[in-house]
């Protein structure tokens, strides 16, 4: 069992405090018992037993001086013997109550002191509390530029923990610099891209449409433009990919059935051609977003399914409700998947087998911008291999109320 900072401080305090009242209580023992020991009944053993041939002083015993009888003696060892034992009886009387209440006295002081220490080891580790809390919403934030927004912002003296606070903050503002700084790159690049493509396919289209272009001129026009169109289709998702890693700030509701059915409806000509069948089994499932990123995960999926698939193969799409929240499920058969990679294929630009050439059948964005717009929309997206071939995709997202 883990014991927490506050808990190993507060018994660091406690021992320290006990530790220290067992040696004061030590030294209390000693002094009390030296005392004890050191004095009582030497001044009257004097006075009464006199030493030998020697006659106490006139006036001490009220009478004229004399020898003392071996009566007298006698009488004074047997005082002796009843003091002696007396002064040990209030010498084990004074030091077991001493020891007694002393360490009752000392429990009571050092439970006092253990429940003071667990509340200034509180106080002391309230802003370590408050830089864990940030950290953890910053890590947990769906959107990467969400949590990066906040700051500890702690303010006090300028000790060890505002240093790390304020270290905390300077990290975190870099890192916002730096999303803000790569997203913008993306997205300009991206739209200064779209400009020469389109301008390079028109241009194309005018060579190939002259009544004087030869078949090879032809021939080399379509494979420029399916060049174009895979490079156009390439911008077009890194410019939503670095959109959908914004914060949704518009939200409506969404009934991923509808969503589910006009994907299906669009992806129906493709799976014609490739010989695969699409199956829908839409239920209701609401929830809030924006429409048409939510239709792009669905659309994605779809083609994923219909694209990496076998002949004769088929895309499964549903869609319900879960206690999580509106789920969105789409499967496919096809060649096997290894555990190992579904990862990978969530990153940008990876494809299973590897593949960059022109003839790849997508960008390698399909599975990022599924996650991307998932997590700005706060839920959460599975992928797991189907054991006889293909794969399928879960996503689940927060349940919404229709207005």
């Amino acid at each position: 069992m883990r014991m927490s900072l506050r808990a190993r401080l507060t018994l660091t305090y406690g021992g320290l405090f006990l530790a220290a009242g067992i040696v004061l209580l030590g030294v209390a023992y000693a002094l009390v018992d030296q005392q004890l020991s050191g004095s009582g009944t030497k001044v009257f053993a004097t006075r009464l037993n006199p030493a030998p041939g020697t006659t106490p002083a006139p006036g001490a015993t009220g009478r004229p001086a004399q020898r003392v009888t071996a009566e007298e003696r006698e009488f004074v060892a047997g005082t002796e013997r009843l003091m002696k034992k007396q002064r040990e009886e209030l010498h084990d009387a004074t030091v077991t109550s001493l020891i007694t209440r002393g360490s009752v006295a000392l429990g009571v002081v050092g439970a006092a002191a253990a429940a003071l220490g667990w509340l200034v080891a509180g106080r002391v580790l309230g802003p370590l509390h408050r830089v864990t809390e940030t950290a953890r919403r910053i890590a947990a934030s769906p959107a990467a530029d969400r949590g990066l927004h906040e700051r500890i912002a702690l303010r006090g003296p300028r000790d060890e923990v505002k240093e790390l606070a304020d270290t905390f903050d300077t990290m975190v503002e870099r890192l916002d610099r730096s999303f803000d700084g790569q997203r913008r790159f993306v997205a300009n690049a991206s739209h200064e891209l779209r400009t020469p493509l389109t301008l390079g396919r028109a241009l194309v289209e005018v060579a190939m449409h002259r009544e004087s272009a030869s078949p090879d001129v032809r021939q080399l026009g379509e494979t420029l433009l399916q060049i174009n169109a895979r490079h156009e289709r390439l911008i077009g998702g890194l410019l939503l990919l670095a959109r959908s890693e914004n914060e949704i700030t518009t939200r409506a509701p969404v009934d991923l059935a509808d969503v589910v059915g006009h994907v299906a409806s669009q992806a129906a000509p493709e799976a014609a051609s490739t010989g695969v069948t699409i199956e829908v089994d839409a239920a209701e499932a609401i929830t809030t977003g924006d429409a048409l990123l939510l239709e792009r995960v669905a659309q994605n999926l779809v083609e994923n399914g219909l694209r990496h698939n076998s002949s004769s193969g088929w895309v499964k799409v549903s869609c319900g409700t879960c206690r999580e929240g509106a789920v969105l499920d789409v499967s496919n058969s096809g060649p096997a998947v290894p555990p190992y990679e579904i990862p990978a294929l969530f990153e940008p630009f990876r494809r299973l087998d590897g593949d960059r050439v022109v003839t790849a059948k997508g960008a390698g964005l399909g599975l990022s911008i599924v996650r991307s717009i998932v997590r700005a929309h706060n839920g959460s997206v599975t992928a797991v291999s189907r054991p006889t071939g293909g794969l399928r995709v879960t996503v689940t997202l927060p349940s919404g109320e229709v207005a």
